[in-house]
């Protein structure tokens, strides 16, 4: 027996309409068609699929069946349409983002905020880029786009600029290094460093100062929270090195200093990583832009 969505639809529509005129309107064919449709079926089947001579037209136990198949299959059916009706129009898709950049979980979370309400029906997921590898984990499609700062030459990844930013020195406003004008490499030979816990080639205080200058603090200490970190660089357990915009109130607060690192400053780029054939998607676009407005928002605070 071969049976077509078709078929299923008519089912439907003859139960619901109970007779085969007002079926048929519903179904934009002749009533001639509709009998013809059913009579086909009904040889296929080799059963009556309607009692005959009944009013309103009712269906017979087989008949039932076949109504029972319907409404199973024709939601997910229409719900399929209507996905990939919105992947055309850029309204569903997935969103999950992998970031290389632990303090950026911060400054990211209001930007997921505004897009969840602009777009509900894209799945969003985040996953630390500092557990695996997020650019391989990209060009595999694994994930959707990396919040990075490290962009490479890789075929069909583009690096979309976010925004600059500045690692800045924090310690407690009565550390002795608190009163330098800036913090040079050799200024962490014996301080104990708080960091978060991931690798130093991840970590701006190694990969742009310590590491070229093959300096080596007195120890490391690994925090996983920013406000933990905080906390033990104001009871002086420690130095930092953070954002600009992570410390962006710290700045106004007696209980810490912030200073740039070298004299003439650190500047570092953050970028997004997407698959060049996802950046015309209008919800990757809106995300891009959202993130924007929110470093925007954080540099002028």
């Amino acid at each position: 027996m071969h049976i077509e969505f078709r078929h299923l639809r008519t089912i439907e529509a003859i139960h619901e309409a109970g007779g085969l005129a007002h079926a048929a309107d519903q179904l934009h064919i002749t009533q001639s068609a509709l009998s013809h449709q059913i009579k086909g079926l009904e040889d296929q089947a080799g059963v009556e699929l309607f009692v005959r001579r009944s009013k309103p037209l009712k269906l017979s136990p087989a008949g039932m069946r076949l109504l029972k198949l319907a409404r199973q299959v024709l939601p997910q059916v229409k719900a399929l349409q209507d996905e990939f009706t919105g992947l055309r129009a850029g309204s569903t898709g997935r969103m999950h983002i992998a970031i290389e950049c632990h303090a950026c979980f911060e400054w990211l979370f209001p930007v997921l905020e505004q897009f969840r309400k602009a777009w509900g029906e894209v799945d969003v997921d985040i996953r630390p880029g500092l557990a695996f590898d997020a650019l391989p984990a990209l060009l595999k499609e694994e994930v959707d786009l990396v919040v990075s700062s490290d962009p490479e030459d890789l075929p069909g990844v583009e690096f979309v600029e976010l925004f600059d930013y500045a690692p800045v020195f924090v310690a407690a406003s009565t550390h002795a290094l608190a009163q330098k004008p800036y913090i040079e490499a050799g200024d962490f030979r014996g301080e104990t460093l708080i960091t978060y816990p991931v690798e130093r080639s991840r970590l701006d205080v190694f990969s742009q100062l310590l590491i070229p200058a093959k300096v080596e603090p007195a120890a490391i200490r690994q925090v996983e929270l920013t406000a933990v970190i905080l906390l033990l660089v104001a009871s002086n357990r420690g130095v930092a090195v953070l954002p600009d915009w992570v410390v962006r109130e710290v700045k106004y607060s007696s209980d810490y200093v912030t200073r740039p690192l070298t004299a003439q400053g650190i500047t570092r780029r953050l970028y997004a990583a997407v698959r060049s054939d996802d950046l015309d998607k209008p919800f990757m676009q809106h995300l891009l832009d959202l993130a924007g407005a929110e470093a925007r928002k954080l540099q002028s605070a």
